[in-house]
């Protein structure tokens, strides 16, 4: 499967509150397979090959829509690994310029109403990494991604280069990972994607990375 061939079946909501207006990609069918939750150094996610394919395509889309919220809803999917108590979670991925408070989103989701039908298709160039012109090596670099959590929800914002820059670990996990499990059906196969660094306030710990782990029940 390669992810340059995808096209990616959407509905799209417009959401008005006050004087700002709203645009929300999302599934058209949401994941049947999944489970997202949140530990102290990470947030999880366990895949299938759909929902593999569904994260991968939202990260490609995140990265080149800077207006939209992309938004995966997770958390009524029935779980792709063993039975666990954690808090699922949904996951929405936005640029950071569009300044989308995660306060809002209770609001945003339940106005969502039936969305219209829409298929997104990226171009080859959208799943090459970016050029390494050596700005991560340096204590200034800013390109990183960013998490929240709100109403149930993992926010990841940051620029396109911050997502762009992480993009390599999904279109492995989705293009060479069924090969590896048809040679090794126990075989681990993860993408371990950064999310800024890990820091610690009053209020809570926030992920340094978020763990997408293909899950050994599910192809």
């Amino acid at each position: 499967m390669r992810l340059a061939d995808q096209t990616w079946p959407t509905l799209i909501s417009e959401v008005r509150l006050g004087r700002d207006t709203y645009r929300v990609i999302r599934p058209a069918r949401a994941a049947r397979h999944g489970m997202l939750y949140e530990r102290t150094w990470s947030a999880e996610l366990s895949v299938d090959r759909a929902t593999a394919l569904t994260v991968a395509m939202a990260w490609g889309l995140a990265a080149r829509s800077p207006n939209t919220l992309i938004y995966l809803p997770l958390r009524k999917a029935r779980p792709a690994g063993s039975a666990n108590e954690e808090r699922l979670l949904d996951l929405v991925l936005l640029h950071h310029r569009l300044g989308f408070p995660a306060s809002r989103w209770k609001q945003v989701r339940a106005r969502l109403g039936a969305g219209r039908p829409h298929r997104v298709a990226l171009p080859p160039t959208a799943w090459r990494p970016p050029g390494d012109d050596g700005r991560q090596r340096h204590r200034g670099f800013r390109d990183h991604l960013h998490s929240d959590v709100a109403a149930d929800t993992l926010f990841l914002t940051g620029s396109r280069r911050a997502f762009e820059l992480e993009m390599e670990q999904l279109r492995g996990l989705v293009e060479e990972c069924p090969a590896h499990r048809a040679e090794d059906p126990g075989a681990h196969c993860c993408a371990e994607l950064g999310v800024g660094r890990y820091r610690y306030t009053d209020r809570r710990c926030s992920p340094a990375e978020l763990h997408v782990q293909w899950c050994t029940r599910h192809r």
